[in-house]
């Protein structure tokens, strides 16, 4: 009999994994159920059923976030309309234009037929349905509102997506304009300072000290150059190499977290996702220890990533939420504050979904103030590098002519 390897969460949202023997994936599901579990993931140990869901393109389907956006959007449009999943699916992978989303639809199609509950099947055909997404997905099976959180996610997971794409736009100007000025300032110490040292060298007179500091900064640049870059080279792989691990990672997490400008804007991005998907993943009906346990494995950055394990440890034993993260500390008073005001009126993702709103206007917020500021001070230093450089370039050409009429006269 085949035996199948699986993960499922428990009534009180704990990750419970295991083998057991059935006959085909419908009736594993099964027993899955009758135990109580919601299914995450289910793989035939024998490893034949994934490469079969695979399909001809040899893999599972990829999906990215737009892919997924739109997946999930025109599947809450197929089933508010009515049409049993299954049949949703199949027009899904007959209509879509998309190779990928089609591809999806069918392989999921497939494993609903096999008996596989909507959650599991979308765990075994794409990595893109992660343990957030089943969970929820789940959640909307047992209470029969599957439509609506669908809706629900697809509006949150765009809001998300939102977020990304501002952070990402406010990072794209600085980036360039660091890059013009390291790009500017190599053009001036490689190529035009030594033409001006060739030049000048002819005269015989003493150039200005400022003019001297930077023709012997460009030579030793100009020796050195290759030494730098391999130099800069080797570094950067060390650092990634040091960062990798887990103490080394959770370091420098904390350490972007302290930059001026850029670390509340870091900062303010975790409280407004982790407010909006700890709100949507309560109001779908996923416990809050469940919902807390899916929001760590979610999180990238390892300094919260522990502060919210920490918070599972006070919640499992217990303690209210607020309480529990004023405990573990790293976290802002302000979070606290709301989260005990939702418990004290029974309505906590009530209460995220309004903090998230309010995080989400502080990080625009920031956002703004970054490209305000630091654009102007990129500027301002390009401008004080070519006044130097021209000074130098100016007061050495005057310096040489007054040698030359020297001589002359």
């Amino acid at each position: 009999m085949p035996k199948f390897s699986y993960q499922a969460l428990g009534v009180g949202g704990d990750r419970i994994t295991g083998v057991l023997d059935a006959p085909t994936r419908g009736e594993a599901c099964r027993q899955l159920e009758s135990r109580q579990l919601a299914p995450l993931d289910l793989k035939e140990e024998a490893g034949t059923a994934a490469g079969n869901a695979a399909g001809a393109g040899g893999s599972l389907p990829k999906l990215n976030r737009t892919r997924l956006i739109f997946f999930t959007g025109e599947l809450a449009d197929l089933l508010e309309a009515g049409l049993p999943a299954q049949q949703a699916l199949t027009v899904m992978a007959e209509k879509q234009q998309d190779p990928q989303i089609r591809r999806a639809s069918a392989l999921a199609r497939m494993h609903l037929r096999e008996g596989s509950t909507l959650s599991s099947s979308f765990r075994q055909t794409s990595p893109a349905f992660d343990d957030f997404y089943t969970s929820l997905v789940a959640a909307g099976e047992a209470s029969g509102t599957l439509p609506g959180v669908l809706i629900r996610m697809t509006q949150s997971m765009t809001q998300l997506q939102d977020l990304q794409k501002r952070f990402t736009a406010a990072m794209v100007y600085p980036a360039f304009m660091a890059g013009a000025c390291a790009l500017l300032m190599a053009v001036f110490t490689l190529v035009l300072v030594p033409q001006l040292t060739s030049l000048l060298s002819k005269t015989g007179q003493q150039l200005p000290a400022i003019t001297r500091m930077l023709l012997d900064f460009s030579g030793f640049c100009t020796a050195y150059a290759w030494h730098m870059i391999i130099g800069a080279a080797v570094a950067a792989v060390a650092f990634r190499a040091a960062i990798a691990g887990k103490t080394g990672r959770g370091w420098w997490d904390r350490a972007k977290l302290r930059i001026p400008l850029f670390g509340p804007i870091m900062e303010s991005r975790f409280y407004a996702g982790f407010t909006q998907a700890l709100g949507n993943l309560l109001t779908n009906g996923v416990p809050l220890l469940g919902a807390l346990k899916l929001l760590v494995t979610g999180t990238p950055n390892r300094h919260f990533r522990h502060r919210l394990e920490q918070v599972i440890e006070a919640v499992s034993s217990g303690d209210p939420l607020s309480s529990s993260l004023r405990g573990a500390g790293g976290f802002q008073p302000l979070i606290s504050d709301i989260i005990a005001v939702g418990e004290q009126t029974g309505n906590l993702s009530r209460s995220l979904e309004k903090a998230a709103i309010r995080y989400d206007k502080e990080l625009d917020s920031r956002i703004k103030k970054l490209t305000a500021l630091i654009s102007p001070a990129i500027i301002i230093f390009l401008a004080g590098v070519v006044t130097v450089i021209a000074y130098c370039i100016v007061s050495s050409i005057f310096s040489a002519v007054s040698g030359i009429r020297s001589r002359t006269g």
